[in-house]
């Protein structure tokens, strides 16, 4: 989300007729004060000046007090009305469940026995980002870290001394990191990686370094943030040549995607060569690490990025004999890093995605980023002059590789013969070492029928305590050319205790069958899509990662289960195909069918036809934009008025727990009024909005992915780690716990809607809020995010659970970025983490029971159709297949073109995330029996949710005036006070001088 200069400009315009009379009125006061000068007496003139003055004093105070209980009331109550104090308490428990995240998140990706550390407590540290590492990400899902602890703290807490030498040449040489970006602008990064250039490293300070230790530590840092994805090519960068304003939006200053900055360390070179990537090391860092290991045969290496970088420069050199994955660690998960160094911590922490040598050579990699369509200039030239926050682009981007996200293609395409397996991977999914070894068996397996139950026995064989990871995964039946299926599917997963040495701990699954179903959208076994259970040997394998076997065992299904005809036992209503009819697009997709023979064709950059649009996706967007929207045509004549401004005496209040289909809500939702709803689904801005009629108390909403961070008014809490390391822990208790926390500080500030957690997958490396998101798994990230969110919820939380659906670049992302994907990979894939986290809240009883949820939607299409405005994926899918009973918040209300109130509410969405500030948020269609329909069922939505929420069932704020309230009555009487006083000192003064000369 992003405040942009388009948004300010519509407040101006708001406010201007109000500016203009306190102006007028400042003219006409100084008028009266110029003819008192003619018209009046001389020795009483100067009553009439000052009256006039005090008289536009109190003008200005009721105009300001007309501007702020008027429109500017929604955009000032927030920040008046809000307690804004985190306790102590929760300070302290979150920063002590962070470090217990860092301790279990942090993976170890090589050792060869130089951790830990046995023979020293010195260390010289190397790599300016020791001095400022990242702890998080920008926008909207950042957080405060100016208290974190660094990198240099936790090894000093650890009692690990470093080489201060070496820190006082990287601080002089830079002080801090600049990235550009904050959470009110994002358009703007500045990439730079300060490092210095080797001449840096003298003769005498690496004599030193090599006195003082003889082991390093080298730390290499990436950043990313909302807003804009990784760059691709740095060097273009460096030459001014990578910003695509002016070649794909004609200058539009709306595009900021690729509005960025990158200083070179050196004047000598260029920090990188043409076609390198932000995922690669520099030339600096490069020229760095070969001076560190010619100077030091014992090297740690710690990579403190939320990306996935290139790592394959660590197998060049047999000095570094250690690798760590630190990503953003929030308030205090780095103090892990000095407890892991020196073996008071035993790691056990693993990848949540994989690690390739050569991020080009993806198949993901030809068709993410930047694709503008050529042939809809006259639609762009309407949008720019229809709505001032167009960003000048109608883009595309087309998901090519289906199903074969991650470790899913590379498993696949290994056992296919497609790859070679060891040449493309360097660390798999699920990865990661430990200071001891494990033994992992399935000692009981059972096939019950809609189950299968599974237990592993996990035995500490080393010398070390640890805790182990227990990777579940099947292996289905695949027929050549039939449903796509990849040969490796993570299922379930379970993080033992710590287990001492010789210790056994023994793990139990029960799995449904239902979770090795396959989706035929191509309707290969099924009339119209549909999950198939397919007939055949099923393979179930408990892996050290996604690659290496550990034992497994096998079960047949001896026909076909066509779950399209009744739906899974899990369903609330039969899945079927919602999207494939304009989701899939004219694009070929990655097939297994041949040993993945259309590989090339399906992976290549879009062919230059598919710039073009096609005739009917042009008139159905054109339909749908600000430029050309008629909310008549989506008026249903058979539709009946509601009733309403009833008198029904019903308060909001009296329907906690009250079940969701109480015939009742109908009775309270007759008291609403059109201008109320009308104010409630479009001041969704940090809030939902109180309602008189109702007794609707407002309610508070902040971002953010790492913790409370609400810009918007100014407060701050603890700062927690990324999503990347939280599910690096591959631990959901000790997930629930951190959301638990986290609420916690929500709950303290009464602050009881979180904009997270993010959701989406990891479909490529450059995603710039990939820091925001848990996987490229939808089921490890399913269940990593169910357990943080309810977690929160146990606080009285309604978590906005995000970004739904298909937001898995920054790119392009409010520039109407039609996104094209196969069904099959949107159900898989892309949709199943927010299946898992909204199915198990269902089943917990959701609000109703104490429970509440919320979704916030994503700024893209799927397809041609808006995710803020689908009814497939807002009422089919969502509400109607997985049970979900809640409101559905859009992405930041910026218009963009296509963001319209009217649309959204008719399309399944209840709020708009914004202030009212743009035309598109004007509902003109009044008498529309068909929107008044959509903004009841809304308000109910945003009421069910709200009344569940801890605003209604632990507030402590009061019955009677608000503190804004308050606080303009102290300034206007204030006020008040100080003009009567003049007023009466000015006639006092004056009558004394009358009868003085009288």
């Amino acid at each position: 989300m992003g405040v942009s200069t388009t948004d300010v400009q519509t407040y101006v315009n708001m406010l201007s007729g109000y500016i203009y009379t306190i102006i007028g009125l400042l003219a006409a006061a100084v008028a009266i004060m110029v003819a008192a000068h003619f018209l009046v007496k001389k020795g009483t003139r100067h009553v009439v000046r000052w009256s006039a003055a005090l008289a536009w004093v109190l003008a200005v105070a009721i105009i300001a007090n007309i501007m702020c209980f008027g429109p500017l009331y929604n955009n000032l109550s927030p920040i008046m009305n809000t307690r804004a104090q985190v306790s102590e308490g929760s300070i302290a428990n979150s920063k002590a469940v962070i470090s217990e995240v860092g301790e279990e998140g942090m993976v170890l990706l090589e050792n060869n026995g130089v951790l830990p550390l046995a023979d020293t407590t010195n260390l010289n540290v190397f790599g300016w980002a020791s001095t400022n590492p990242i702890f998080g990400g920008t926008g909207s899902g950042s957080s405060d870290n100016s208290s974190s602890v660094g990198i240099l703290q936790s090894l000093t807490d650890a009692g690990i001394s470093y080489n201060q030498e070496i820190i006082d040449m990287y601080t002089e040489y830079s002080p801090t990191r600049n990235l550009g970006g904050n959470v009110v602008s994002v358009t703007y990064t500045d990439w730079s990686l300060p490092e210095p250039p080797v001449e840096y490293y003298t003769d005498e300070l690496m004599a030193n370094a090599q006195e003082f230790s003889d082991t390093a530590m080298i730390v290499i840092s990436r950043s990313g943030g909302e807003g804009q994805d990784l760059p691709t090519d740095m060097n273009a960068i460096i030459h001014g040549t990578y910003d695509l304003r002016d070649a794909v939006a004609n200058g539009n200053e709306n595009y900021n995607y690729t509005n960025c900055n990158y200083t070179n360390n050196s004047t000598e070179y260029d920090d990188f060569d043409p076609g390198e990537s932000y995922l690669e090391l520099s030339n600096t860092e490069e020229a760095m690490i070969e001076t560190v290991c010619s100077a030091f045969d014992k090297v740690v290496v710690v990579i403190n990025a939320n990306n996935t970088m290139e790592l394959g420069w660590v197998e060049q050199y047999p000095q570094i004999g250690a690798v760590i994955l630190a990503p953003g660690t929030g308030e205090s998960g780095m103090s892990a890093l000095g407890e892991i160094l020196n073996g008071s911590v035993n790691p056990s922490g693993r990848t949540v995605d994989t690690y390739v040598y050569d991020v080009k050579q993806t198949p993901w990699y030809n068709n993410f980023g930047s694709f503008t369509y050529n042939n809809v200039d006259d639609l762009r030239a309407a949008l720019t002059q229809a709505d001032p926050a167009y960003q000048g682009v109608i883009a595309f981007v087309n998901y090519v590789e289906g199903i074969y996200v991650g470790y899913k293609f590379y498993e696949t395409a290994a056992e296919e013969g497609l790859i070679d397996y060891d040449a493309a991977v360097q660390y798999p999914f699920g990865y990661g070492l430990s200071y001891t070894s494990f033994a992992q068996e399935i000692t009981e397996f059972s096939d019950n029928g809609d189950t299968v139950s599974l237990t592993v026995n996990v035995t500490n064989t080393g010398d070390v305590a640890g805790k182990d990871v227990v990777e579940v995964y099947f292996t289905p039946p695949y027929t050549n050319g039939g449903i796509e299926k990849a040969s490796v599917n993570l299922v379930q997963f379970a993080k033992t205790a710590q287990l001492e040495p010789g210790a056994s701990e023994t793990v139990s699954f029960t799995i449904d069958k239902e979770d090795f179903a396959s989706y035929d959208s191509g309707c290969i076994k099924t009339a119209n899509g549909g999950y198939v259970l397919k007939a055949g040997e099923y393979v179930l394998s408990i892996r050290s990662d996604s690659h290496i076997v550990l034992d497994s065992v096998t079960f047949t299904v001896e026909s076909d289960v066509d779950y399209s005809v009744s739906g899974r036992p899990s369903d609330s209503a039969v899945p079927t195909n919602q999207f494939q009819d304009y989701s899939a697009g004219n694009v070929t997709y990655l097939s297994r069918a041949d040993g993945f023979a259309n590989y090339a064709q399906a992976t290549a950059a879009p062919a230059q036809e598919t710039y073009a649009m096609d005739a009917d996706t042009l008139a159905r967007i054109t339909k749908k934009s600000v430029a050309y929207y008629d909310p008549t045509r989506y008026d249903d004549p058979n539709d009946e008025m509601p009733v309403t401004g009833a008198n029904n005496g019903l308060s909001l209040a009296d329907f906690t727990g009250k079940a969701y289909d109480d015939p009742q809500w109908e009775e309270l939702l007759d008291q609403l009024t059109f201008d109320e709803m009308f104010n409630l689904v479009n001041l969704g801005g940090f809030q939902t909005v109180a309602m008189k009629s109702v007794g609707k108390v407002q309610t508070m909403d902040s971002d953010g992915g790492t913790g409370l961070n609400d810009w918007y008014i100014g407060v701050f809490g603890t700062s927690f780690p990324t999503a990347v390391l939280i599910c690096q822990t591959w631990n959901t208790e000790l997930t629930y716990r951190t959301g638990e926390a986290l609420g916690a500080e929500f709950a303290d500030c009464e602050i009881w809607g979180w904009y997270g957690p993010g959701m989406n997958t990891h479909r490529n490396a450059f995603c710039g809020r990939n820091f925001e998101y848990y996987s490229e798994d939808g089921v490890l990230g399913g269940y990593m995010a169910s357990a943080m969110v309810n977690g929160g919820t146990s606080n009285g939380i309604y978590a906005y659970i995000k970004h739904f659906v298909l937001n898995d670049q920054e790119t392009n992302r409010c520039s109407f970025l039609l996104t094209y994907s196969d069904e099959q990979a949107i159900r898989e894939i892309y949709m199943k983490p927010f299946e898992i986290c909204v199915k198990a809240n269902r089943d917990m009883g959701g609000a109703a029971a104490g429970y509440p949820m919320a979704v916030m939607t994503s700024f893209n299409f799927i397809g041609d159709v808006y995710c803020g405005a689908n009814p497939d994926l807002l009422n089919d899918v969502l509400r109607d297949e997985w049970g979900f009973q809640g409101m559905v918040l859009t992405d930041w209300d910026g218009s963009y073109g296509y963001q319209l109130t009217d649309d959204v509410v008719r399309g399944g969405g209840d709020l708009m995330l914004g202030f009212l500030q743009h035309e598109s948020n004007q509902l003109t269609d009044r008498d529309s029996a068909t929107l008044v329909k959509a903004m009841r069922q809304a308000a109910k939505n945003i009421f069910f949710t709200t009344v569940n929420s801890g605003a209604y069932t632990r507030s402590a704020s009061g019955t009677g005036l608000s503190p804004m309230v308050k606080t303009f009555i102290a300034i206007d009487a204030g006020i008040l006070a100080a003009v009567a006083a003049v007023e009466a000192i000015v006639i006092v003064r004056w009558r004394k001088k009358s009868k003085t000369k009288v």
